[in-house]
């Protein structure tokens, strides 16, 4: 009897485990995989990468020789120097006019000091006229003084005005011609601007918090523009990537929760929660390498799953789906 209860337990849980394998789909796990390429030509200086390896986002990993172009920014910063010191200064020469205009100045000073004195010269001579102690020729002369220092100061004015406008003038001037000499500088900033971009393009960064899969240069090598330096991915949610069958279709839609299962050994599994992101469009003939539900199903429909990863996921591991319990419709 208890031979007949032992072998019926055993017979039950047999059973058990061969209808919880039974799975709706099969596929194989992928990632993202990004290739980071050199973005410069030149020798590289350094580059701590390893497979296996897990990388921040933005983490400098390396560098490419700049030499060349730092040279490059080296030259155009000479130029702009070059630049400052073709401009000209209008200073020696307003320097000259301004000695110039306060010799003028002095002198406008004497000469109205001069006309104060013959004013008051022939107003006192025109005094001694109206009492007859003057002669008529004296308060003539006093006149005439008065209007040829007055002449003289109207000339000097004129002369100082004439030097003020000549002051002016050499400022416009040095002014246009630096404007000229000067619109030379803005595009080599520009230039330098430029470059200093492309000097961002030696550093080897990581684009991704990811892991090294694979490293196909090191310190020392040559690298060229749009070469493969390493690939890496983001190891975080990983692809299920699966083929269903056409009376499966109306099983799945994008956004739908599933389970997945991953195969532990010793006739474990693993079950991990997952989500349709896309379906295709279109059928293709079942690959060879892929196991349906239907094995005689000639046509699928490729699917993919995002997983979210424990640690346990690894890209090129077998995953297992179910779409729903097994007896519901």
């Amino acid at each position: 009897m208890k031979k007949y209860i032992l072998f019926a337990a055993v017979l039950a849980l047999y059973s058990c485990k061969n209808s919880d394998q039974n799975y709706d789909a099969s596929g194989t796990f992928e990632a993202d995989e990004i290739l980071v390429t050199a973005k410069a030509s030149g020798t590289i200086l350094q580059l701590d990468v390893e497979e296996g390896q897990q990388l921040a986002a933005h983490e400098k990993v390396g560098e490419i020789d700049p030499k060349n172009v730092e040279l490059q920014k080296e030259q155009v910063i000479a130029s702009i120097d070059a630049i400052d010191q073709k401009t000209n200064s209008a200073l020696p020469q307003i320097q000259v006019l301004q000695t110039q205009v306060s010799a003028q100045s002095a002198n406008i000073g004497v000469l109205q000091a001069q006309l104060q004195n013959a004013v008051r010269e022939r107003n006192r001579t025109a005094s001694l006229v109206a009492k007859d102690a003057a002669t008529k020729k004296q308060l003539d002369d006093a006149h005439g003084q008065v209007k040829v220092l007055q002449k003289q100061i109207s000339a000097a004015q004129s002369q100082l005005n004439i030097l003020q406008q000549q002051i002016s003038t050499a400022k416009d001037n040095v002014s246009i011609q630096n404007r000229a000499i000067l619109s030379e500088r803005k595009p080599n900033e520009k230039k330098v601007e430029q470059i200093d971009e492309l000097l961002k393009n030696n550093t080897i960064e990581s684009p991704i918090s990811g892991m090294v899969l694979a490293k196909y240069m090191n310190e020392g090598e040559f690298a060229m523009t749009g070469k493969p330096i390493f690939k890496m991915a983001s190891l975080d949610t990983m692809i299920l990537k699966t083929f269903i069958t056409g009376d499966q279709l109306p099983q799945v839609k994008t956004g739908q929760k599933v389970k997945v299962y991953i195969d532990l050994g010793d006739g474990k599994t693993k079950e991990l929660p997952g989500t349709i992101y896309w379906i295709s469009s279109k059928a293709e003939f079942t690959p060879k390498t892929i196991q349906t539900k239907n094995e005689r199903a000639n046509l699928v429909y490729a699917t993919k799953i995002h997983v979210k990863n424990d640690g346990f996921l690894k890209i090129g591991m077998y995953g297992d789906v179910r779409f729903q319990e097994p007896g519901k419709k």
